[in-house]
C-alpha cells in the first residue's frame, strides 16, 4: 500500500472518529463546563414534516441543509404570493386597462352601458357607472377635476389607500380640484386643491357614477364633461381627455394565480420606489429573486419551488376567502354572510400595530378598492357589503340547485341594494344566458311583496311564477353572491335587519 493511500485512510479513520464521537460520545467535561438546558441543543435526530433532520453536533448535515433551503425558499415563495397579492392585483388591473387603451393621464374607460360578464374584474357591479384611469406622476404633480356626485378612489400600485374624491371625499359629491404629488415631492403646492400625496408613481383611479331612473346618461354626461387630469405644468392649457367606452369588451384585470404572478410583482417592485413599501415585504420578495435594479431570472430549481409555492399560496387564499375561519368574519351567528372588511378597519388592523394577515388576504383575492368609506360607518353615506359563498346548511353554493332567499321588510338601503353572482373560480361575474348575472331595486319589473320584503330565486332555470326575480346559475359551476347597499342605514350597522340564508328549494 502506497504512502498517499496509508495517509488518506488513516485521515478517514480520525473522521470516522471524530463523527463517532460527535454522535455517540458525550464531550468532555471541561473547567468551565456547566449544565446546558436541553430546551436549547438541538438532537442529532428531529422528525418534521420534511422527514428527518439529521445534524452533527447540532451542525446540519448535506441532505438536511439542502431540504431546509428548499423549503425556506418554498415558505418565502408562499408569504410573497399572501403579502405581494395587493400589487400583483393593481399591476394586473394596469395591465388589462392598458390593453384598451388606458396607458396614460387622460384616457377614461368608461363602462356608459354598464359592467357585464365579459369584462373580468375581481367582484365588480352591474348598477353604477365604472370610470377607470392609470395616473402616472414621473413626470410631476397631476390636477385633478371630478364630476359631481360619484364615489370615487385613488389607491397606490401597491394598493394602498391614497384618498377618496366625490360623495366620500372633500369635494362632499359637488366635484372639486385635486392635486396628486409624486413620491417625496418637494416642490410649492399652489392653493385652490385638495392635496393627496402617494408613495407611489402609478396610481389607480377609479369612480362610480349612478343611474337615474334606470338610466346611465347623467352620469356618462357628467364624467364627459368634467372629468380631467393634467400635468400641473399644463395648468394654463390642459391636453384634451379621451373616453372608451368598453361596456361588453373581452379582457382580462385579475392577477395570475400561477408562476406569471411573480412576474407581475417584479414589474412593480421595478417601477415603483423601495420606499413605497414594507421592508419585510420587499425583503422577502429580495430572498426569491424579485429586487429592485436586478433581473428577475430563477433558476430550474427555483423555478420548481415557486410553481409550487405559488400553487400552495393560492390554495391558501382561496381557503382563508371561501372557507374562512375568521369567526369575526360573520355578520351574525350561524349565517352564512361575512364582511370582506373584518374588524371595520380598511388598513386590516387587528389592534394598533397589529396586521391581521387573513383579513388582508381575504379582501384582497376577493375584491379591489381600498377605502374607508367601504369599512367604517357612515349612514346613507358609501357602501357596505356581505359575501356569502354557502347555503343555510353550511354547504357551498352549487350552481345545479335552485335557492329562495328572503330579504326581510325595509331593506336598510338610501340608495340602492343588489345582489350580484360570482364566477368561485374568477370571483369576477358569472357567465349565463343573462348579460347582468344581478338583481336589485333598481330593476323595473322587480316584483316586491306587500310588505316591502323580496324573495329572490337563484338556479339554472327560473321557477314558474319567479321569473322576474330570478338570477342564473351554471350546473357545475359552483358561485357566490354579494350583497350590496348603497346608502346604508342604521338598521345594518345595529343589525336590527338582517337579510335571510340561501335555502334550497324544494
Amino acid at each position: 500500500m502506497s504512502y498517499s493511500l496509508k495517509a488518506l485512510l488513516g485521515g478517514a479513520s480520525v473522521l470516522v472518529l471524530l463523527a463517532g464521537t460527535a454522535h455517540g460520545q458525550t464531550a468532555s467535561k471541561m473547567e468551565m463546563t456547566t449544565p446546558i438546558p436541553d430546551s436549547i441543543t438541538t438532537p442529532g435526530k428531529v422528525e418534521t414534516r420534511l422527514g428527518t433532520l439529521n445534524f452533527v453536533d447540532g451542525f446540519p448535515d448535506e441532505a438536511t441543509s439542502e431540504k431546509i433551503y428548499d423549503n425556506l425558499d418554498f415558505m418565502r415563495g408562499v408569504d410573497a404570493f399572501l403579502n405581494a397579492m395587493p400589487g400583483a392585483s393593481v399591476e394586473a388591473l394596469r395591465v388589462g386597462l392598458a390593453s384598451q387603451g388606458a396607458d396614460n393621464n387622460q384616457t377614461v374607460l368608461i363602462f356608459e352601458d354598464l359592467m357585464d360578464s365579459h369584462s373580468l374584474f375581481l367582484t365588480g357591479n352591474t348598477e353604477s357607472i365604472y370610470n377607470l384611469m392609470w395616473l402616472d406622476t414621473k413626470a410631476g404633480p397631476l390636477v385633478i377635476e371630478t364630476p359631481p356626485n360619484i364615489l370615487g378612489m385613488i389607491d397606490t400600485h401597491w394598493f394602498e389607500y391614497v384618498g377618496d374624491v366625490g360623495n366620500a371625499g372633500p369635494d362632499h359629491g359637488k366635484g372639486g380640484k385635486y392635486l396628486l404629488l409624486p413620491p417625496g415631492y418637494q416642490g410649492e403646492i399652489p392653493d385652490g386643491y385638495f392635496v393627496l400625496r402617494s408613495p407611489t408613481y402609478g396610481n389607480l383611479f377609479f369612480w362610480r357614477g349612478f343611474l337615474e331612473n334606470g338610466s346611465t346618461k347623467t352620469a356618462v354626461d357628467n364624467t364627459r364633461k368634467f372629468a380631467k387630469v393634467y400635468p400641473l405644468s399644463d395648468v394654463a392649457n390642459p391636453p384634451p381627455m379621451k373616453f372608451i367606452n368598453v361596456s361588453g369588451r373581452e379582457f382580462n384585470t385579475i392577477h395570475s394565480n400561477d408562476f406569471h404572478f411573480y412576474e407581475e410583482v417584479n414589474s412593480l417592485v421595478q417601477s415603483e420606489p423601495n420606499e413605497a413599501y414594507h421592508p419585510e415585504v420587499l425583503g422577502q420578495l429580495a430572498s426569491i429573486g424579485i429586487e429592485k435594479g436586478k433581473p428577475f431570472s430563477p433558476d430550474e430549481r427555483m423555478k420548481k419551488i415557486l410553481t409550487e409555492a405559488v400553487a400552495v399560496g393560492n390554495a391558501t387564499a382561496r381557503t382563508i376567502t371561501f372557507n374562512t375561519r375568521m369567526k369575526e368574519a360573520y355578520y351574525y351567528p350561524d349565517s352564512a354572510w361575512f364582511t370582506g372588511f373584518i374588524g371595520g378597519s380598511y388598513e386590516f388592523l387587528q389592534q394598533p400595530g397589529v396586521r391581521y394577515l387573513d383579513a388582508r388576504v381575504l379582501f384582497h383575492y376577493y375584491a379591489t378598492g381600498i377605502t374607508p368609506a367601504m369599512a367604517i360607518k357612515r349612514v346613507g353615506i358609501g357602501s357596505q357589503y356581505a359575501v356569502a359563498t354557502t347555503d343555510s346548511r353550511k354547504k357551498p353554493l352549487d350552481g345545479s340547485k335552485t335557492y329562495k332567499i328572503h330579504l326581510p321588510p325595509n331593506i336598510p338601503a338610501k340608495s340602492f341594494w343588489s345582489f350580484v353572482v360570482y364566477d368561485n373560480q374568477t370571483r369576477s361575474m358569472l357567465q349565463t344566458d343573462q348579460r347582468y348575472p344581478s338583481i336589485g331595486s333598481d330593476k323595473k319589473d322587480l316584483v316586491v311583496n306587500a310588505d316591502s320584503s323580496v324573495d329572490v330565486w337563484f338556479g339554472p332555470k327560473a321557477l314558474v311564477g319567479h321569473e322576474a326575480n330570478w338570477v342564473q346559475t351554471v350546473p357545475g359551476k359552483g358561485w357566490n353572491v354579494l350583497l350590496r347597499l348603497y346608502g346604508p342605514l342604521e338598521p345594518w350597522f345595529d343589525k336590527s335587519w338582517k337579510p335571510g340564508e340561501f335555502e334550497p328549494a324544494k
